[in-house]
């Protein structure tokens, strides 16, 4: 009798048929979109789709045999480091410096716009749970969970709806998270019909709604760029990349889990426990950009001593990997929700009013928003800023893509210059994510610094008008 490692036991390949489970449910529903034309005019990306896909097989298949397709903490590990490592691998990209004054603001304009959205739906969604928390004892703070399922992306919404879960005893509130999430897609893809089809109206655009992409404008530039290592040596190049990715994420991992111990010594009471510790481990990929920036410094000034003679970031693959990783994340994040949920009063009705309220005011917001604040390409940041905040930053490309194929705006390259701005300015927001669930009074405090807060931002916004200038954007 062995007692060792089998290579026939289930163990040994559960992981690989979860990895290959989530691949055949994007493969067909990437096949279904390229067959099926409406399927292509709703733009639902490929692992949403799949991700759908898999939900409904899976619960047949468990009708049928009485256990998961695939282990619903595999689909959560992979959802929350999903969200991480795609940030991770975004940050290590090169982006080159811009001089131009205009280049510079539009960056700031959509991270301060992007903030005041996050506000506008937290306060939706914290006004809403707060109600149904007075009428039918609905957790007061799981309307936070807008602005994490639309505006964060699936990640931070199984993030955040788990530590509701375990910590303050949402019921149910991992899958709350994750719906919210899969609706911010929905959302997406029909708001960013609806808003293309009203500038064929206006003779804005003749496009072709979800057309094949004929030309990827692909050359030996955008692959490869000046003085990066070669694509295979004794170590093979995207090897390299996956390398980087990973050492940066575990350093963020390291840093968090030094904190946790801290934390563990009771030094800092119910303020570590309750607060600190969800805050900590809830943006795990603020902190793996953090510790991704501290990467390229010092490969930076290593190249600068003459250290390192070559450039070891490649945009290309760092740009694939992000991809990868994002595509993961959102088809496991929806195949994580549990349906039997939807089943309850109380999950199916302030999931509802908040899916619909958050897609309808995020739309109406950011059409203003961006004709004051975007007048030059007022269509394509709506586009860019309204995909991403009801989807993801690869929802925001989708959409942007079908009015702007070529890029030849800012608003693609807004989405990246307008992070650090986002995290800065964003930062007294993710408080309230911790403190909001601790009672409805806090709940309460922190709608009104809410509310505070998305003035400010709107006077930032609108600080040009209000001054007498002239928008540069």
């Amino acid at each position: 009798m062995t007692t060792g490692l089998n290579f026939w036991d289930n163990d040994v390949w559960s992981f690989i048929v979860a990895i290959t489970v989530l691949f055949a449910g994007m493969m067909v529903a990437n096949s279904l979109r390229n067959i099926i034309k409406p399927l292509r005019t709703l733009m639902i990306p490929s692992s949403v789709l799949g991700g759908f896909l898999i939900l409904i097989v899976g619960l047949i298949y468990k009708f049928a045999t009485g256990k998961p397709i695939i282990q619903t903490q595999t689909l959560e590990s992979l959802t929350y480091h999903g969200l991480g490592l795609g940030f991770v691998a975004m940050t290590l990209r090169k982006i080159e410096k811009r001089k131009d004054r205009k280049s510079r603001t539009g960056g700031f304009d959509s991270g301060v716009t992007i903030v005041a959205t996050y506000l506008l739906q937290g306060i939706l969604g914290l006004t809403v749970s707060i109600t149904l928390n007075r009428l039918m004892g609905s957790f007061a703070a799981s309307g936070l969970l807008l602005p994490m399922g639309y505006g964060q992306g699936p990640g931070q919404a199984y993030s955040w709806g788990r530590t509701y879960e375990n910590l303050f005893n949402f019921v149910n509130g991992t899958s709350f998270g994750l719906t919210v999430a899969a609706m911010g897609f929905v959302s997406a893809s029909f708001g960013g019909v609806v808003y293309l089809n009203l500038l064929r109206r206006k003779g804005k655009y003749s496009g072709e709604i979800g057309d094949f992409i004929k030309d990827e404008h692909l050359t030996a530039d955008t692959i490869t760029g000046k003085n990066e290592i070669p694509l295979s040596e004794s170590m093979d190049k995207f090897t390299i990349q996956l390398a980087l990715v990973f050492i940066a994420y575990i350093l963020s991992f390291l840093f968090m889990k030094g904190i946790d111990m801290i934390i563990d010594t009771g030094v800092l009471g119910n303020f570590g426990y309750n607060t600190i510790r969800p805050l900590i481990w809830g943006f795990n990929f603020i902190f793996g950009t953090i510790f991704a920036l501290l990467l390229k410094a010092v490969m930076s000034m290593l190249q600068k001593k003459g250290i390192v003679k070559r450039e070891y970031m490649s945009n290309f693959l760092q740009n694939r990997i992000a991809g990868f990783m994002f595509d993961m994340m959102v088809v496991a994040s929806i195949a994580a929700i549990d349906l039997s949920a939807f089943l309850l009063p109380d999950f199916i009705i302030p999931l509802t009013l908040l899916c619909v309220l958050g897609g309808v005011c995020t739309y109406l917001y950011l059409d203003y928003i961006c004709k004051r604040v975007f007048p030059s390409y007022e269509h394509e940041a709506f586009l860019s800023l309204y995909g991403m905040l009801t989807g993801t930053a690869s929802t925001g490309i989708i959409l942007l893509r079908e009015y702007d194929p070529k890029f030849t705006t800012m608003a693609a390259d807004n989405l990246v210059l307008a992070q650090p701005w986002a995290i800065l300015l964003g930062f007294p927001m993710l408080m309230m994510l911790s403190v909001a669930p601790q009672s409805l009074s806090k709940a309460l405090v922190s709608l009104a610094i809410m509310s505070v807060l998305f003035i400010i931002m709107n006077l930032i916004c609108f600080r040009r008008s209000l001054f007498g200038k002239k928008s540069k954007s």
